[in-house]
């Protein structure tokens, strides 16, 4: 028969052999019923009593489970392993585990979820920030970026979450700290004459033409773009189907989800890439619009294609851009070109149009600019005609 259970928050106070004052109360219960406590220490009986007040406060009515002596690296596997493995892509997955093992572990890990607070988290946000890169950056040093920081602030603060949904802690210490802002790097885009500098040097790769030339006019995610199959074409409707994306895994290829809900879309083909895709079907020995070279029954992997894009930039004498800024020069030159940022957030499978527009700024300030022009020139002509 399971011990009878003492009610929370019930503190007691007692002078210890060593001399020192200890409060203590109830934080919760062992699975057979028997309590889990918290003391407090002082020099003094009064001392001692005004931070178990302070105790009593912080965990009223709260009943903690016995796993809450648990240290946060134990918290943080148990989260990912039981938690997180079937509910995020394995590349997220292991990106979390990547910082969990390289930015918390080594910092914090060993401090017990229950003794965990804000200010521990904000000395780690700002440990890291100051020298958390594991390998010395020939520029930056030690330092962390600002985005790796904030990623490191989310993956913390949704486990802790849980935690305090399991009864593990009775608050996210997460939550009232400061971190970095989002600082948006400026983007890399190839310029008009640039462009087609590019467009030339891809029609001496025969194998990759097809493949960068559709990137350039339709600003697919790299995953996105590997990850297509003939059946997402519509030959009839001029449209293409964005269903999944292929990144890399702990053992190989991974074909998964698109990288939002909002990934997930269909989007119209412009006429030149109809013909490309009618041309390269003809040819076509695999279920993937592009296969791996050796072996057709999986796609391209991402990183090819990239390391690829790396050799022919090379070579045409352009900058060495991200295979994700040929996504940015596509959206660059759609928002130039007149496309409106609803409609473009749709091409891109962003979330919302504001985020569109939030991302490529540096375009819109520029549109503004030139709508600002043209509507003074037209008020200019109603003044003339006024006079």
């Amino acid at each position: 028969m399971s011990a009878k259970r003492r009610p929370q928050g019930d503190g007691t106070i007692r002078k210890r052999v060593d001399g020192r004052w200890e409060g203590r109360i109830i934080i919760g219960h062992k699975s057979n019923g028997m309590p889990i406590y918290k003391s407090v220490f002082g020099k003094t009986q009064k001392a001692t009593l005004a931070e178990l007040h302070k105790l009593i406060d912080q965990y009223q009515g709260v009943d903690l489970s016995e796993e809450c002596r648990m240290t946060l690296g134990e918290w943080l596997d148990k989260w990912l392993d039981e938690y997180m493995i079937f509910t995020i892509r394995e590349n997220t997955l292991a990106r979390y585990r990547n910082m969990v093992d390289n930015q918390v572990k080594p910092y914090i890990g060993n401090k017990r979820l229950t003794s965990l607070t804000t200010v521990d988290i904000q000395k780690l946000y700002t440990k890291l920030k100051n020298e958390g890169r594991i390998r010395e950056h020939p520029i930056h040093g030690r330092q962390l970026s600002d985005s790796m920081v904030r990623g490191v602030h989310m993956m913390l603060h949704q486990a802790l979450e849980m935690a305090v949904n399991e009864r593990l802690i009775v608050k996210n210490p997460t939550k009232g700290t400061t971190i970095p802002k989002k600082n948006y790097a400026e983007k890399q885009i190839l310029c008009d004459s640039q462009l087609e500098i590019f467009k030339e040097a891809i029609k001496k790769e025969p194998y990759w033409s097809d493949l960068f030339y559709i990137e350039i006019m339709t600003g697919l995610r790299k995953g996105e773009l590997c990850g297509l199959k003939w059946s997402d074409i519509d030959f009839i409707s001029g449209t293409m189907c964005i269903r999944r994306s292929v990144s890399k895994g702990k053992d190989g290829i991974v074909i998964g989800e698109t990288k939002t809900d909002a990934g997930v879309r269909k989007i119209i083909l412009p006429p030149s890439v109809i013909e490309l895709l009618q041309r390269k079907k003809q040819e076509a020995t695999s279920e993937w619009i592009f296969p791996h070279y050796s072996n057709p029954s999986e796609p391209m992997h991402p990183e090819v294609a990239y390391r690829k894009l790396k050799t022919i930039l090379k070579n045409a004498g352009l900058p060495l851009i991200r295979f994700h800024d040929l996504r940015h020069t596509f959206a660059t030159h759609a928002l130039q070109g007149g496309v409106d940022a609803k409609t473009l957030s749709g091409i891109l499978g962003h979330t919302n149009a504001s985020f569109t527009l939030d991302t490529y700024t540096h375009v819109t300030s520029d549109m503004q600019k030139n709508a600002s022009d043209i509507v003074g020139k037209m008020m200019q002509k109603f003044i003339r005609k006024d006079n």
